[in-house]
């Protein structure tokens, strides 16, 4: 992703989340700037249909709504914080391309962890994709949780690397 996305990013967003889960301009560039190599665009003919974005964080960490990414000193795990396709490109597989190529990046850099919030009732995609529901110990954490709107916002992890030894 690049700051010349920033306008499809947005269109996205619009077409995909509620109005109360929609993120600033002024966010959006922010974290872009904080971690630009974990932000992807995908594109069909040439125009951005779906992007996904996240940071390096630590496991059990909610990434706030509307705050600006705080990538981990030393990250155990790859946040997921926002993936949208765009409806021209749903049934396309890119979703879950983005997802694989994230994932592929936090195993290579040996993240032990891949983590998200589900929101709007996307548990089964998520599900799909390889994570699932993990409890919250830490009651700030839960608090962060209770930020996203519409249906109950679920924490969902993945382990990425096998821990041996």
């Amino acid at each position: 992703m690049l700051r010349a996305d920033i306008a499809s990013v947005l269109r996205l967003q619009a077409q995909c989340y509620l109005p109360d889960n929609i993120e600033s301009e002024a966010v959006i560039r922010a974290r872009l700037a904080s971690a630009p190599d974990t932000a992807w665009i995908a594109e069909t003919d040439g125009k951005a249909c779906a992007y996904l974005v996240g940071y390096r964080s630590r496991l059990g960490q909610v990434g706030v709504l509307g705050d600006d990414f705080e990538p981990a000193d030393t990250p155990d795990c790859l946040y997921l914080h926002d993936l949208a396709v765009g409806a021209q490109a749903r049934g396309l597989g890119l979703g879950p391309r983005l997802v694989a190529h994230a994932l592929s990046q936090a195993r290579r850099e040996k993240l032990a962890w891949a983590a998200l919030v589900s929101v709007q009732d996307s548990q089964p995609f998520w599900r799909q994709q390889g994570f699932a529901a993990r409890q919250l110990d830490d009651p700030g954490q839960e608090l962060a949780l209770s930020n996203y709107a519409g249906a109950p916002a679920c924490y969902m992890t993945q382990e990425l690397l096998t821990m041996t030894g």
